[in-house]
């Protein structure tokens, strides 16, 4: 237990120290984009220079790099991420209103990758060299090789415009009314689709990294020490090795959480998912940088999270990765 909790709190000070490297290396890399929330809004709107600088006068725009900075940092001690410029409204009500699309989208694709894919790796790696091993290999290999808007664009046209089976996009009907069970089934069927074409991507590397893990522990002499045991098969692949070969998996799930989360991005985008990629992008079309360092900082935050709920369950399978935490 005094393990565990060294390793949340030295995850947790790290964590501290990234984020404020986040929010100040994005605020100072967004100033240096050309154009700001004025412009867009000029542009699309239409404004005298009397009108520029009244919104910029509004909008903090007419102060000083260092001293927006100075604010935004103040600000974030006290959880405030500040109104946004787009919906007028502030930024932590926005952010909260799409995050839970966006967690559903990401938590149902990391479980289809990562629970499949192991299940695949372990199928493949039981017997290498094998028809099925050489088969899941090479199919790995091409999944992996799609990008992922164009695996999202052929289940559309397939499953959703020629068969219609499941909506073109969206979260949810509109308007439909649904409650409890029968929102909650619908909700499903508008996810078949993104989830699947976020979690195949990954699902073809885990497969691969669960075979190369298990192809290694094979060689291991506490391997070859139960097969002279007379264990059976089924119980050395399950009970000795697969359960050493998704180690590695184990940590590729925590490095994998910023890459899921940037093609769930496009994804989003792809099935009109309302989350935290659509968002981003209205943001960048609006200059809208408070929101924009809002869902950033989000993301950073949720990316943290789940490298620490990685590296405890690492600690857990492996007791010497805890230990060495903790004597570090």
């Amino acid at each position: 237990m005094n393990r565990a909790l060294t390793l949340i709190r030295r995850r947790l000070i790290g964590g501290i120290f990234v984020l404020l490297i986040v929010v100040i290396g994005t605020f100072l890399l967004l100033e240096t984009a050309p154009g700001d929330a004025v412009d867009a809004y000029i542009a699309s709107t239409g404004g005298d220079a009397g009108m520029i600088e009244l919104l910029r006068h509004r909008w903090g725009l007419d102060q000083s790099v260092l001293t927006r900075l100075a604010n935004y940092l103040w600000a974030l001690l006290h959880l405030d991420l500040g109104q946004s410029v787009t919906f007028s409204r502030p930024i932590r009500d926005v952010i909260l209103e799409r995050l839970p699309n966006t967690l559903l989208l990401m938590g149902s694709a990391t479980a289809l990758s990562f629970g499949l894919g192991s299940a695949l790796g372990i199928y493949a790696g039981a017997r290498p060299g094998s028809v099925r091993d050489r088969f899941l290999s090479i199919g790995s290999l091409a999944l992996y090789a799609v990008p992922g808007f164009w695996l999202g664009l052929v289940l559309i046209i397939v499953f959703a415009v020629d068969l219609r089976w499941f909506p073109i996009g969206g979260i949810e009907s509109i308007a439909s009314g649904k409650t409890g069970l029968d929102r909650a089934v619908d909700i499903a069927r508008h996810l078949v689709l993104p989830v699947s074409a976020l979690g195949f991507i990954y699902l073809a590397l885990y497969l691969r990294m669960m075979r190369a893990g298990m192809a290694e522990v094979w060689r291991q002499d506490f391997v070859l020490a139960a097969r002279a045991k007379g264990l059976s098969r089924r119980r050395i692949v399950l009970a000795h090795v697969a359960r050493n070969a998704l180690l590695p998996l184990v940590t590729m799930l925590g490095l994998q959480s910023a890459q899921m989360l940037g093609g769930s991005v496009v994804i989003e985008s792809v099935f009109s998912v309302p989350g935290l990629g659509r968002l981003a992008q209205e943001a960048v079309a609006a200059r809208d940088i408070p929101l924009l360092l809002g869902i950033i900082l989000v993301s950073a935050v949720m990316v943290i999270v789940i490298n620490l709920l990685v590296d405890i369950a690492y600690a857990v399978l492996d007791p010497r990765v805890g230990a060495s935490e903790a004597s570090a």
